[in-house]
């Protein structure tokens, strides 16, 4: 039985695009001698991508809690692993893309994690 509201719904489908841009990742090293994010970075870039996709695809067919959970908590700790960008000399650009990415993700947790509406009592 599917128990998820249509805004967790809006807050998956953010979480699965944002899983989604994750998985190449790891495709994509940094040149030598430019700055960016270590490979182990990008590895487990790569990995919670997929497991954040995987859990939203269970959360979206099934209403699972737990698959919420792993859904949001993918996509938070990927948005932690881009925060150091704002503490190394990297493009403005750079920056930008790790802020929206930032914004992105309290968007999609707010709304996986937002309770379902209850109608109000209707008074006589």
């Amino acid at each position: 039985m599917n128990t998820t509201s249509k805004r967790q719904k809006a807050g998956l489908v953010l979480a699965g695009v944002y899983s989604a841009t994750s998985i190449p990742s790891v495709l994509f090293p940094v040149s030598e001698g430019e700055v960016g994010p270590p490979i182990g970075i990008l590895v487990i870039g790569s990995v919670l991508g997929l497991v954040g996709l995987v859990a939203v695809i269970v959360a979206w067919r099934t209403g699972s809690r737990a698959a919420l959970r792993v859904a949001a908590g993918a996509v938070i700790i990927v948005t932690l692993t881009g925060l150091p960008a704002f503490f190394v000399d990297v493009s403005a650009g750079v920056k930008l893309l790790v802020g929206v990415s930032v914004l992105f993700t309290i968007a999609a947790v707010v709304l996986v994690f937002s309770p379902e509406r209850r109608p109000t009592p209707v008074l006589d």
